[in-house]
């Protein structure tokens, strides 16, 4: 498949379905390995190796605070190698992508001869996510840093952003089926191959026009930080820092929901995850077309207050509902199509708007991602322990358990994004020059 490489969209739209596949199919490992990573393996290493979830969440919260506090740098590299050349990129791409495999093996396979050894497996799994964290960090940033240097109006850098995301919704829902369907090492064969042809996609994928790029050296150190120091960026990366926490508890929480609170037989997991992702994928092109009438922070919007309200309803599940929870499932992953097309994409506007385009795309993603891992991080070092605290463990069926379970699950996600909605609506609906070219 040959491919253009003259990078920006044109006016018309230029960036069809051979650009958007062979830029957004990385997406899909990448998408395919976060869901083992962040909601399955809290779950494998406090059933399968009995950690204590107290302790789980101290090292998640280590492991993700360190990957966070290497974003902003990550991003630096990133664009000092753009400002080098593409190629550069995809050659240290490659290397990320061997890393970040060797890792997910690790993490799911230690050897026979720590299982058991409590202290040595803590170590293990802590050391081996930094490995892993590292890898999946370079190669995101690139990737994300990469699409947004190939411009566009709204709507125009919205498709680029759901090629990514949607081809990565599939990862997702094949994610949420393998491990049960197929296990773990039929999991982990499936991931290597699907990493393996995602970069050979990349390299023919569209490259940023040479005249975006800024000469190698020119950009100057402190640029790390120049992100921060932008008032639009500012208001945007605080809201979707608080939309992102209300994100990550339920997505930390949720295999204990399913199997506690709602005491749903184990076939039934995948389905409910599938439900969910494969109906975030399928709502973008939707969302797509009300960015068009109604812009990007207002589409954004709507799937904020329609995830409110369907976790409201969820507060309300009991045992053995499982046919309204596969509805709760499905409609809290059309409110999820926003969360993934929508918020990148007028992350590209700010820095359009900030006229940094070519320049510094991986710093403004190194700092966005940074709020992405806070936010796990903050999700699994304090949901679990305080879950731990009121009473809740992982196969424990006791009442105060249970309503701590419920509210950690489903009440807090609303307050949050409720609080998320406000502040978009406020500082960016109402001011979009802040975050609009």
């Amino acid at each position: 498949m040959s491919l253009p490489a003259q990078g920006r969209v044109d006016a018309a739209g230029a960036f069809g379905w051979r650009n958007g596949v062979a830029y957004g199919l990385l997406g899909l490992p990448l998408a395919f390995v976060a869901l083992p990573l962040y909601v399955i393996l809290p779950n494998h290493y406090a059933r399968a190796f009995g950690v204590p979830l107290a302790t789980l969440g101290a090292i998640l919260l280590g492991a993700r605070l360190f990957d966070a506090l290497i974003d902003p740098l990550i991003g630096r590299l990133s664009d000092r190698l753009f400002a080098h050349s593409a190629a550069a990129v995809l050659k240290l791409g490659a290397a990320a992508a061997l890393a970040l495999a060797l890792g997910f093996a690790l993490l799911f396979f230690p050897p026979a001869s720590i299982v058991g050894q409590t202290d040595a497996l803590l170590l293990w799994v802590s050391l081996v996510l930094v490995l892993t964290y590292a890898a999946y960090s370079m190669l995101s940033v690139s990737h994300q840093s990469w699409g947004a240097m190939l411009g566009g109006n709204e709507a125009e850098r919205s498709r680029i952003v759901a090629w990514r995301e949607g081809l990565g919704l599939i990862g997702v829902v094949l994610a949420s089926i393998a491990p049960v369907a197929l296990g773990l090492r039929a999991t982990t064969a499936i991931f290597f191959i699907a990493l393996g042809v995602g970069w050979l996609a990349w390299t023919r994928a569209a490259r940023p026009g040479a005249a975006l790029l800024t000469p190698a050296g020119s950009t100057p150190r402190s640029d790390v930080w120049r992100p921060l120091k932008q008032h639009n960026f500012q208001r945007l990366l605080a809201v979707f820092m608080l939309n992102g926490i209300a994100s990550a508890v339920p997505a930390t929480l949720v295999l204990f929901f399913i199997q506690d609170r709602l005491q749903a037989p184990a076939a039934l997991e995948p389905l409910f995850l599938a439900s969910y992702f494969l109906s975030a994928a399928l709502s973008i092109p939707l969302w797509l077309a009300l960015v068009k009438r109604w812009g990007l922070a207002r589409a954004w919007l709507g799937g904020m207050l329609l995830a409110i309200v369907v976790f409201g309803w969820a507060s309300q599940i009991s045992s053995g509902q499982t046919i309204a929870f596969m509805a709760i499932c499905a409609l809290s992953g059309v409110a999820l199509g926003t969360d993934l097309a929508l918020p990148g994409a007028l992350l590209a506007g700010v820095i359009q708007a900030n006229g940094e385009s070519g320049r510094a795309e991986g710093a403004y993603f190194g700092w966005w991602n940074f709020a992405t891992k806070l936010n796990l991080a903050l999700a699994a070092g304090l949901a679990l322990p305080l879950l731990s605290l009121f009473g809740y463990a992982p196969g424990a069926h006791n009442p105060q358990g249970l309503t701590a379970l419920m509210l950690a699950y489903c009440v807090l996600p609303c307050a949050l994004k409720l609080a998320a909605a406000t502040g978009l609506y406020v500082f960016i609906i109402q001011a979009p020059e802040s975050t609009t070219p």
